[in-house]
């Protein structure tokens, strides 16, 4: 960025009057985002449709209403939300099995879901969500958008093999040629031309089904009004919630970092929830942030306003409805290797070098391979995520757990024993607190010094009250000294109150 142009800080400035408008660069730069992110959305909605199980014009409405949308009630300027990965995966097995008004019923749903887990402040707990589950997650997504292209490899053409990898071949290439142009486009430019001009037999976008023609139009899903059909979506739904605000959430972070700006998390989630709510009643597939299209727009565009989102979503449908003829020609192995790069691009290959893994504690690469099988094995995000979340919880609680050290120093004329406690004592660690004194042997005056230690839950002062029963069975006295002033409290409100007896 040249010295003249505005800092994002600027950009992001909350004036009434946006800053595209009285300036002609951010104008530019704006637009020409938009439009290269609206050329790249269009092989990338056509292929989530694909892996829902929709017609391509399914997830290029949704992409569209969902870009729209977003850019006037989300929270973070400059973020691509439309049709993705992950909630296709998510909603693919409802609409198999129970059909498209299900679907539909399902993104509406999940639009409610996300706008009240929003105001709940569900962003907040963004922050107990671990690193290696976040690995894990990306690893997972990688895994599953790779595995939803198989069946498009398999029982094909043979000219299928050459296109697939000449695609990956000039997006691996082109770039270091331009950048300008997005390697994806001229990919799909190259062989869509190869493969009409030489009247080559291969799947196309066209026989996945028709391309709009003509802009989407409101309606209610088509599916009885029952308690059944709200047992039936509401699993998907909380599933596509959970997913949709995570990757939102995740990537909103991401861009903050390369901005140097904030963002209300709080509003990007609810405004997730509302672009789901009005995709679903245009007939959409659903959707959530992209990480690719946001970097695309952010990091390779240079685009920090909500213009570029707006346009991304209009020049879409532009190009859809227009070019929709040209667009049926695309052939279906050139979408599967911009996928299989997408794929390729998501994963986390630096987590499974050697090098990383030599250095990464046990317990966090667990945690990793714990989320990517839960998920592959689920085809299920949240569940990967919440699984995840919980073992690297049960791997950190049995890590403190071993920092609490218990030495006793008995006095030289033999009266009185001071054991000294250092570390964390919550339920891990107070449990194994009471076999580490000698109840029988000790002289009659016990001093437990906490001043190196922390109390934080009711399992540790239930722990203390036992060993201070156990000494006055014998006719001992216990005296606890050196607790700070949060241990005092916890340990003054319960102590003698955890049990029946006193």
């Amino acid at each position: 960025m040249s010295s003249s142009a505005p800092s994002p800080a600027t950009w992001l400035r909350g004036s009434r009057r946006p800053a595209w408008l009285s300036d002609p660069k951010v104008l530019r730069a704006e637009v020409l985002a938009g439009l290269v992110v609206a050329l790249a959305l269009i092989p990338e909605a056509i292929s989530f449709s694909v892996i829902a199980g929709v017609d391509p014009a399914i997830g290029l409405f949704a992409s569209f209403t969902m870009a729209v949308t977003i850019a006037i009630v989300g929270g973070r300027p400059a973020m691509i939300s439309a049709a993705t990965g992950a909630v296709a995966l998510v909603i693919a097995p409802l609409n198999r099995e129970h059909g498209f008004g299900y679907l539909v019923a399902a993104v509406i749903l999940a639009g409610v879901f996300q706008m009240v887990l929003g105001a709940l402040g569900v962003a907040k707990l963004m922050r107990f969500v671990p690193r290696s589950v976040m690995v894990g997650f990306v690893n997972s997504l990688a895994i599953l958008i790779f595995m939803a292209q198989v069946p498009e490899m398999t029982d094909v053409p043979w000219p299928v093999y050459p296109l697939i990898a000449t695609g990956l071949t000039l997006m691996v290439l082109f770039p270091k040629v331009t950048k300008v142009i997005p390697a994806p486009l001229v990919s799909i430019v190259i062989l869509t031309v190869i493969t009409v001009a030489a009247g080559i037999a291969v799947p196309t976008v066209g026989d996945k089904g028709e391309l709009p023609s003509s802009l989407p139009v409101p309606g209610l899903p088509d599916v009885p009004f029952t308690l059944d059909t709200l047992t039936t979506i509401a699993p998907y739904a909380l599933a596509m919630a959970l997913v949709g605000l995570m990757e939102s959430l995740m990537t909103a972070k991401l861009v903050d970092d390369i901005t140097d700006t904030h963002s209300s998390k709080t509003r990007e989630s609810v405004g997730q929830g509302i672009a789901n709510i009005v995709t679903g009643f245009f007939g959409g597939m659903g959707g959530c942030a992209m990480i690719g299209q946001t970097m695309i727009n952010v990091r390779v565009s240079g685009a920090r306003t909500r213009l570029s989102t707006f346009l991304a979503g209009a020049f879409l449908m532009v190009l859809c409805v227009v070019f929709g003829p040209v667009v049926s020609d695309i052939p279906m192995a050139v979408l599967v290797a911009v996928m299989v790069m997408v794929s390729v691009g998501t994963f986390d290959w630096h987590s499974i070098t050697p090098k990383t893994l030599k250095r990464m504690p046990a317990g966090e690469i667990t945690v990793m391979l714990i989320t990517v099988a839960c998920v592959v094995a689920t085809h299920n995000l949240a569940i990967g995520v919440v699984v995840g979340s919980i073992t690297a919880m049960v791997v950190f609680a049995k890590r403190v757990a071993h920092l609490a050290e218990v030495t006793a120093v008995t006095d030289p004329d033999g009266t009185s024993v001071i054991y000294r406690v250092t570390g964390e004592l919550f339920f891990a660690s107070a449990n194994d607190l009471v076999g580490r004194f000698d109840y029988a042997g000790d002289p009659d005056k016990v001093v437990i010094d906490l001043a190196a230690a922390h109390i934080w839950d009711a399992s540790s002062v239930a722990a203390l009250d036992a060993i201070e029963t156990k000494y006055a069975q014998r006719g001992k006295t216990v005296r606890i000294t050196g607790l700070n002033e949060p241990s005092a409290r916890i340990h003054d409100t319960l102590s003698g109150e955890l049990t029946g007896h006193h």
